[in-house]
């Protein structure tokens, strides 16, 4: 059953801000008119499976996973998902952080940052063999 209409909406709108890409940009990228894609934000239409396929690369997710999200596929599991599946957004936080202000979203990115930097600092220390330095890697910043 597909997810509520204006929750797929908000969820490709929080998506496009979040690429920092106007409605007009997203539909020159994707071939979906920007009309459609307004109906479709604001909760007015449900999207169709291939307007969601045209939008997802450009928005930053996975086609799947978007498909998952509004309901046309039978969501991923974390527990069979590639734990290293670069540039793709697990649906469920996706989601999740949709439904909060964006200035929560960036506190929430900030501090999962310092836990993570904690983390490998405490793995790193626990190595044998290791040098002791703390290094986070430029690609795993958010």
């Amino acid at each position: 059953m597909p997810q509520d209409v204006k929750d797929i909406g908000k969820i490709v709108k929080q998506l496009r801000n979040r690429a920092d890409m106007t409605r007009v940009q997203l539909a020159a990228l994707s071939g979906v008119s920007p009309s459609h894609l307004t109906r479709v934000e604001s909760g007015q239409r449900f999207p169709s499976a291939r307007v969601l396929r045209k939008v997802a690369p450009h928005v930053g997710i996975g086609e799947v996973e978007l498909l998952a999200f509004a309901g046309y596929l039978s969501p991923v599991h974390s527990d069979t998902a590639n734990s290293h599946d670069n540039g793709r957004l697990d649906p469920y936080v996706v989601a999740y952080l949709s439904r909060e202000p964006v200035e929560l979203q960036r506190a929430v990115l900030s501090i999962f940052s310092a836990l993570k930097y904690m983390a490998e600092g405490i793995a790193s220390e626990e190595s044998p063999g290791d040098s002791g330095g703390h290094h986070i890697r430029n690609d795993d910043r958010y």
